[in-house]
């Protein structure tokens, strides 16, 4: 029996050693972001879970070289699936301190005990070594200095605050 993660296997069974050209992915520093926002609007249980929007009401992000302000009124879309699983979807918009504008949709996991969950669904602090939060950016920009940030994949990891949200992001190189 052939293992999924053998050359053989990767090379769709052929031994041609096609496999080595595959790339094994690395994580680069792409940016730190401050994300602050306000009291969540809770729409109630539908047939997934409870669905709540909390508003982005600014913040700011910084890589190297770098620095732009998020804009207020962006949304995270957040469905509660268990007491222990939430999926989030956020969009917003940062603007580059040379004036160029990013739309950001950033989908992510946050996973916890249920007596964690519960503290951060109540807005108060939680111990962020409970919290598995990590996520998948992605940017648009019509900027041609920028344009790169179209072209690439993003993961990152984050701690929700009561009235922020505090990220890292990585280019997946």
């Amino acid at each position: 029996m052939t293992s999924s993660n053998t050359p053989a296997a990767l090379s769709g069974g052929n031994s041609s050693g096609l496999a080595t050209a595959i790339a094994t992915p690395s994580l680069d520093f792409f940016a730190d972001l401050s994300v602050d926002v306000g009291v969540p609007q809770v729409l109630g249980h539908g047939p997934r879970g409870l669905r709540r929007v909390v508003p982005i009401n600014g913040g700011e992000a910084r890589g190297i070289d770098w620095h732009a302000r998020v804009l207020p009124g962006g949304s995270d879309f957040q469905l509660i699936l268990s007491d222990t699983l939430s999926e989030l979807d956020a969009r917003y918009s940062l603007e580059t301190d040379g004036g160029d504008l990013i739309y950001v949709q950033n989908h992510a996991i946050r996973s916890a005990p249920a007596d964690v969950m519960a503290k951060l669904l109540r807005g108060e602090p939680a111990d962020p070594a409970q919290v598995y939060f990590r996520c998948s950016p992605r940017f648009e920009t019509s900027s041609p200095a920028l344009k790169w940030v179209c072209e690439r994949m993003f993961v990152g990891a984050g701690v929700r605050h009561p009235t922020q949200v505090v990220m890292r992001f990585f280019t997946l190189a």
